[in-house]
């Protein structure tokens, strides 16, 4: 007798990483690895999702009746033209799955989302990965890579791990290279914390063309990770073509609550973007200024350290790590010589840099 066999293209896979929160021998550090919100969760949200406790022996509404209302109010979008998913993770997989299977290719660039490929290869599909220029997104790249295998392009914006970003000139000039028969998928998990300048006009090019799907999340910048509330938005048909695999019940009574909750409290979301930018631009030059290292620049709540001299990013990462600070180092994505490190509290920022700077004193 023999044991059920995997396809082989899921054995092809490698498994999602996620950011540490302790020490190799068990020690709870700070955690700048997973890019989660330094001020936590808004009041709002809490509260909205205590109360939530009083229902929990009910199924959330499968359509999320009351969250798509909330996200079209906010956002300016049409209520019926969005999906939602366990993070907006589940949504990149939807789009994968609805679009892509066996003999088909999906792009995305070198140093993109590790689900990207994940994603791909879930569904039999093949990746096809294009090179950056210096770490961002390069446009012409991707329009070289395409064929008429070509279903899907993920590109983020910002950009993860790299914080890289692609102004809306250039994410114009992609889809308007790519045949109409490729899904565009802007992945904006990081959107809210750029400057209304830097909008990539994403939402807009969804809302006017047949072929792009916007994916956000309430993960990052309104902190509520662990609630794995993500959306997306796109024509009407693609829209209900992912609904057909989508799961009725993505995320609890509390989470969707709890993320409606967050919508409404923009001075949370205004101190969070402007902490943010504030001490990433301070962080970024800290980096710049000790030898050997270079901060690649950033529109997202983290930096993509580079070690470049004699202290390597391992070692950077461990003393970091003794420190009691984790950080994201990324050999398996092709990226041994960098760390991700998130933007955390003011005082979290200056003991990193001081980590960093004795270490390569050390080092040289």
């Amino acid at each position: 007798m023999t044991a059920p066999a995997p396809k082989p293209w899921i054995l092809g896979i490698a498994p999602y990483v996620p950011g540490r929160a302790t020490s190799e021998d068990g020690r709870k550090v700070v955690k700048l690895s997973s890019n989660e919100n330094p001020f936590g969760t808004p009041e709002p949200a809490r509260a909205a999702y205590r109360a939530a406790a009083d229902h929990l022996e009910r199924y959330p509404d499968a359509a999320a009746v009351d969250l798509r209302a909330a996200l079209a109010a906010h956002y300016g979008v049409e209520a019926e033209r969005l999906i939602y998913g366990t993070g907006s993770d589940e949504v990149l997989h939807l789009a994968a799955g609805t679009f892509a299977g066996p003999g088909d290719e999906i792009i995305h660039v070198r140093y993109g989302f590790a689900v990207y490929e994940i994603a791909t290869r879930r569904v039999g599909a093949t990746p096809v990965i294009v090179a950056d220029r210096d770490y961002a997104t390069d446009v012409d790249a991707i329009l070289a890579a395409v064929t008429e295998r070509t279903k899907v392009v993920f590109v983020a914006n910002p950009n993860n791990p790299t914080g890289t970003y692609a102004t809306a000139a250039e994410i114009a000039r992609l889809h308007a290279g790519l045949p109409a028969s490729v899904l565009l998928v802007l992945d904006q998990a990081y959107t809210e914390y750029l400057d209304p300048e830097d909008d990539d006009g994403g939402l807009e090019l969804a809302r006017t063309a047949s072929n792009v799907l916007v994916t956000r999340t309430f993960s990052k910048i309104f902190g509520l990770a662990s609630e794995r509330v993500g959306w997306g938005y796109a024509a009407p048909e693609i829209i209900a073509a992912m609904h057909r695999i989508r799961a009725p019940f993505a995320f609890s009574i509390g989470a969707q609550a709890a993320a409606i909750a967050a919508l409404g409290d923009h001075g949370f979301v205004a101190r969070s973007r402007e902490h943010n930018r504030t001490w990433r631009q301070w962080f970024s030059d800290q980096v710049d200024a000790i030898p050997g290292l270079r901060a690649v620049p950033s529109k997202a709540n983290f930096v993509l350290v580079l070690f470049e001299g004699l202290l390597t990013a391992e070692d950077g990462y461990k003393a970091l790590m003794a420190a009691g600070y984790a950080t994201r180092w990324l050999p398996g994505q092709g990226l041994p010589q960098a760390l991700r490190i998130t933007i955390g509290s003011e005082s979290e920022m200056r003991d990193v840099v001081a980590v960093l700077r004795a270490e390569v004193e050390r080092a040289g």
